[in-house]
């Protein structure tokens, strides 16, 4: 049986730089090599919703449960490397935000990841491409199972959507996630999603927001 859009599915996965070492992974003996501390966690996705890279996103619709290397060009994975996102920027500008400013330091600008390239005299050179713009990368992937279970999918798109576990309940055709007041608006926002994605109609539950824990 052939995988389609809007299947979910859980994989294992190692993504590796073309001719170069690995970059991302949910295995352990691969993911040790970048981070010796960090536990793998599952991954579960949606087929066909930006869940994951694109290109190996469009590959496995079709395809059955299985093993599969994928090589992507760059524009099939982080895309290419554009000249116009490498800026010169005043380094007063960091002075008055009182950031030490210097090579291959990384900052977020608004959402924006940008990583230093140079600091010369009154000016530092930003790159805003994308960390491995430009690269042709390679990713194995294991298909473990598609999942069937409405609970596990509402759980894994919670996850991507918002980073964070949340509370829910399912019933006729309806998700129920109790979101902390700070947030609500911002979750409701994706009740159309919920509808395209899950066929659910999305309701939220209001809870107070938790205090933050003393330092």
């Amino acid at each position: 049986m052939t995988f389609q859009k809007n299947d979910f599915i859980e994989i294992e996965f190692t993504g590796r730089i073309k001719d170069g070492g690995i970059f991302d992974s949910n295995i352990k003996k691969d993911l040790e090599k970048l981070n010796p501390n960090e536990n793998p966690k599952p991954l579960i996705f949606c087929l066909g919703e930006g869940m994951f890279i694109k290109g190996v996103d469009s590959f496995l619709i079709g395809k059955e449960i299985g093993s599969y290397t994928i090589e992507l060009i760059p524009e099939a994975a982080f895309g290419p490397r554009v000249s116009e996102l490498v800026q010169m920027i005043p380094s007063k500008i960091f002075r008055e935000q009182n950031l030490n400013v210097y090579p291959g330091a990384v900052f977020n600008f608004d959402g924006r990841i940008a990583k230093v390239l140079s600091v010369s005299g009154g000016r530092v050179m930003i790159d805003f491409n994308h960390p491995l713009a430009g690269k042709t990368v390679i990713y194995e992937i294991n298909i473990l199972r598609k999942i069937d279970d409405l609970n596990e999918k509402v759980k894994a798109f919670i996850d991507f959507l918002f980073r964070r576990e949340m509370k829910f309940t399912i019933q006729d055709k309806k998700v129920t996630i109790e979101v902390e007041k700070n947030l609500s608006k911002f979750v409701e926002m994706f009740k159309d999603k919920f509808k395209d994605v899950l066929g659910l109609d999305l309701e939220i539950k209001e809870i107070e927001n938790q205090p933050k824990e003393a330092q």
